[in-house]
């Protein structure tokens, strides 16, 4: 579902603050695996789900989708593949506009434009049937602005509105990190329900060691732009947080750094 082949990308070339931030990259997803990046701070992966949304463009190599080679098409030509949500959960709704029109728009991505607003009773029935899979009653309150709901609130409904589509590869950018403890790990199950039902191909980017043990059939951990450690099956399912230190000093040759976000 996902080749991406000896990728490059340089911030800044030629200036004293040149930065090569993905380096020589090659990752291969299949249909319905669900991948958790972790690594610390710059190592990369937020710039690499930037990188196959288009809103950076590589230096070299390339990136399919579906089999479709997106390498040079810019982010909004991209986004017919795609499903995304952001770590501000504020970025993914438009708070002035109501739930039901929020959920509009992003059914109507990508299909044919039409003079007026109309949301007709059997979608409208759609949504609410969706809404209410999240079990946070939303399903009520569909006439209510985005912009009353809660951070988290928002969060699940942007989840909703990036996989109506049923997306070919949905990208988290740590979209729980700016939750509060209590509503983080709701949102993740929500998202995991989502992505179980619908078998999508997922990348989710996390600082947090024990989520991205728990999440998903697929861990990776990137480090100065190179993915160092790729790890799946039942290996995965038996990984515990000291193990996953204990395999970074291993590939690394040094002691982890003790960065307190990545432990959770």
């Amino acid at each position: 579902m996902l080749q991406i082949e000896h990728l490059n990308l340089t911030f800044h070339p030629g200036t004293p603050v040149e930065n090569h931030a993905l380096k020589d990259l090659s990752l291969h997803l299949k249909p319905g695996d669900y991948v958790t990046l972790i690594g610390g701070n710059g190592a990369g992966k937020s710039t690499l789900l930037s990188t196959v949304a288009g809103t950076y463009l590589s230096d070299t190599g390339s990136i399919k989708i579906d089999d479709h080679n997106v390498t040079h098409l810019p982010e909004h030509k991209r986004a017919i593949y795609l499903g995304r949500v952001f770590q501000d959960p504020m970025r993914g709704t438009v708070g002035n506009m109501n739930i039901e029109e929020n959920l509009a728009l992003a059914y109507r991505r990508g299909k044919k434009r039409k003079l007026g607003w109309y949301i007709s009773s059997q979608e409208r029935k759609f949504y609410r049937e969706r809404l209410a899979t999240l079990e946070l009653g939303l399903e009520t309150r569909m006439t209510d602005k985005a912009g009353l709901l809660s951070g988290g609130q928002r969060q699940a409904l942007t989840l909703l509105m990036a996989t109506l589509q049923e997306p070919k590869l949905l990208l988290l950018d740590e979209h729980t990190a700016a939750l509060d403890p209590k509503t983080a790990p709701k949102v993740l199950e929500i998202g995991d329900k989502i992505i179980d039902k619908h078998k999508l191909t997922t990348m989710m980017v996390t600082h947090n060691m024990r989520d991205a043990i728990r999440h998903g059939n697929r861990l990776i951990m990137m480090s100065g732009g190179r993915i160092i450690l790729d790890i799946a099956g039942e290996e995965k399912q038996e990984l515990t947080v000291e193990g996953l230190i204990a395999r970074f000093s291993q590939v690394k040759g040094e002691e982890f750094s003790g960065d307190q976000a990545l432990l959770g």
